[in-house]
């Protein structure tokens, strides 16, 4: 039976297992928040070439995939990817972008809990109040450094499924879950 002393030290598995932990916990320290970035751009005609684009690549890419060997299919399935993504660069850069970033889970909470319900929209079954939240969480999400005013200003002046984009964007963002329950 081997005595240990209180100098000694733990087995070599045991040191290698709290290794590993402390690394795995490093790694889940440093992740990035999840970001979502909204395109503007007001040129429907280039919007509608990207899609049109983006649509060909597609079908392109089924024949290909779809006929093994195929080199017409595969050079027409190449020549559609170049298409879109030249095409993608002019809308690129024809576009605004603003990202928005997931909030770590207690400053969410907060923001929620500053803008409480009115008492008719708690009956109606909100946790937040759906009149002063919107611009609240736009502004504290953006990467962009878009203050509160300008984000009501933003959701108050665009129609409404630019607004609603608008809040997409910064909302669906913080219910972005990038983990997953399965078996070992």
């Amino acid at each position: 039976m081997t005595r240990r002393t209180p100098d000694s030290r733990p087995p070599s598995s045991a040191t290698s297992a709290e290794g590993a932990w402390s690394a795995k916990m490093d790694r889940l320290r440093r992740r990035a928040r999840p970001q979502n970035r909204l395109r503007i751009c007001d040129d429907d005609d280039l919007r509608q070439r990207y899609e049109d684009a983006e649509q060909q690549a597609r079908r392109a890419r089924f024949v290909a995939e779809a006929n093994p060997g195929d080199e017409p299919a595969a050079r027409q399935s190449a020549d559609a990817d170049t298409a879109r993504d030249e095409i993608r660069q002019l809308l690129d850069a024809a576009s605004e972008f603003l990202t928005f970033r997931a909030l770590p889970r207690p400053v969410l909470e907060e923001l929620i809990s500053q803008h409480p319900p009115t008492e008719q929209q708690a009956e109606d079954g909100s946790i937040f109040n759906p009149d002063t939240f919107p611009a609240a969480l736009v502004a504290a999400a953006s990467v962009d450094g878009m203050s509160r005013e300008e984000a009501e200003e933003l959701l108050d002046g665009w129609s409404t499924p630019d607004a609603n984009a608008l809040w997409d964007a910064a909302w669906k963002v913080q219910q972005e879950s990038r983990v997953e329950l399965g078996k070992g």
